[in-house]
């Protein structure tokens, strides 16, 4: 549905030539919900423009539908209107001199002559409906809260009928709880409608909780493609294990590695012996970091018999209350490991503990 091929981006900056896309690969399927997260400046808005027509890249070839939108070989670049692209901004770009009927008509008039006045009034009744902003049509748009512009915004976009949707962070300026019914709404939409997705965030939960794909990106390339379950639970790189969720990292020297072929090993560390999976190919002396999910760690008074593996002895550097969890700061003998447990958990700070991790549970990456 979109294939990307060796994408390169660059502009001209106060610094000099910036590279800010380095020949990704991305293929997205139709129907599919694809996300591309990372921090601010990886380029993954820049891969978005680029899709949508609003930047010309410096080499590789974007196709929609199998049609060539752009090739730097051979020189295609077609314009953003004649793209099968509807797109949500970060800002929204509502129009504030219209009222609500007319911003969403828009990209509808300027196709001068193509649509009656007659079609143009049932495309944007739907998609008002399909947002729930029926019965708004002849609000002025400032005068919508901002749940209600992002929804315009997306109207706006849907009214195409386009093949493809373009979302560039489009919650970040809505409040906490706003986000979460909003994304909801989005995913639903979306799926309903069987619209293929390219969603822009830096949002973590954004995009563990709409995803069908999640492409992490960092200083212009894909780091790591996968399911949200494969991208939490198997970062390939220490940046993904990081930038995803809460992390805990443990830093160690392989001692032994299983004979059997499971990539179990025994990783020494400053805190004590902990058994985990091992990169693949690893050896024995081989420098690894282990990661950690804090809702993996079980935690224990000191007193308890410690007789299974993955046993280690700390002390409680803080606890804190946080509503639906309370989460521990652990001090073990040269690092600490933080872990979320159910908020009526009775150990309290100063009190020894002993940290258990299951090895089944924990993950080594190459150091």
């Amino acid at each position: 549905m979109i294939d990307i091929e060796n994408l390169h981006v660059h502009y001209e900056s106060s610094e000099g030539r910036v590279h800010a896309v380095k020949g990704i690969n991305i293929n997205v399927e139709r129907g599919q919900f694809y996300t591309m997260l990372g921090p601010s400046g990886c380029g993954k808005t820049t891969t978005l423009r680029s899709v949508a027509g609003l930047e010309r890249p410096s080499g590789g070839t974007i196709r929609i539908n199998d049609e060539p939108v752009f090739s730097a070989a051979e020189h295609i670049m077609v314009p953003p209107y004649r793209r099968e692209i509807g797109m949500v901004f970060q800002s929204y770009a509502i129009w504030p001199h219209m009222d609500v009927f007319n911003n969403v008509a828009f990209p509808l008039q300027e196709m001068k002559g193509r649509f009656s006045k007659a079609e143009i009034r049932e495309k944007v009744m739907k998609a008002l409906d399909l947002v729930q902003l029926d019965g708004y049509e002849d609000r002025p748009a400032p005068f919508l809260s901002g749940g209600q512009q992002q929804r315009l915004a997306l109207a706006r976009a849907l009214v195409r009928e386009p093949a493809v949707l373009l979302l560039d962070e489009p919650l970040s300026n809505l409040d906490a709880k706003l986000r979460e019914e909003t994304r909801t709404e989005i995913r639903d939409l979306v799926k309903r409608l069987g619209i293929t997705t390219i969603y822009v965030t830096h949002d973590q939960l954004e995009a563990l909780t709409m995803s069908d794909v999640i492409a992490v990106m960092d200083q212009g390339l894909i780091v790591q493609e996968g399911s949200p379950v494969e991208i939490y639970r198997t970062p390939a790189v220490r940046f993904v294990a990081d930038f995803i969720g809460l992390t805990n990292f443990i830093e160690g020297r392989i001692t032994s590695v299983t004979a059997n072929g499971s990539n179990m090993g025994d990783v020494e560390t400053a805190s004590g012996m902990i058994k985990c999976e091992l990169p693949t190919g690893s050896t024995t002396g081989d420098k690894v970091v282990i990661v950690i999910r804090p809702e993996d760690v079980n935690l224990m008074p000191a007193s308890t018999a410690a007789g299974g593996e993955n046993m280690l002895q700390g002390e409680v550097a803080a606890a804190m209350f946080m509503g639906d969890a309370k989460e521990y700061k652990i001090a073990l003998k040269d690092s600490a490991i933080r872990l979320r447990l159910h908020p009526t958990t009775e150990i309290d700070e100063g009190q020894s503990v002993l940290v258990e991790i299951p090895a089944e549970r924990c993950r080594a990456l190459a150091g």
